[in-house]
């Protein structure tokens, strides 16, 4: 998902599916939803991108994208607060 798919000069994930998945127009209740990445683009996670979007699983387990700063972060067990923001902005100083 990172760098929209492509690894060293190789596409490895299509960039059109990357562009579906991270579209908003989930369900109704959930705008910005895609294909199983929540994504910014109303600034819900402040302090970070409207560009970035993030999966999450069972257990508060996260992928986070931030293609502005080519960025991942990958999480285990944690209660998010304000950590991608925080990384976010050690990046910009």
């Amino acid at each position: 998902m990172a760098r929209r798919g492509n690894w060293s000069g190789r596409q490895v994930v299509p960039t059109s599916w990357i562009d579906e998945a991270t579209r908003p127009g989930g369900p109704p209740n959930a705008p910005d939803y895609g294909y199983l990445w929540w994504l910014n683009t109303a600034g819900h996670t402040r302090g970070v991108p409207t560009s970035s979007y993030q999966a999450q699983g069972n257990g508060a387990n996260t992928i986070f994208i931030d293609p502005e700063h080519d960025l991942v972060i990958v999480w285990r067990w944690h209660a998010s607060g304000d950590f991608f923001a925080r990384v976010v902005a050690s990046i910009e100083e």
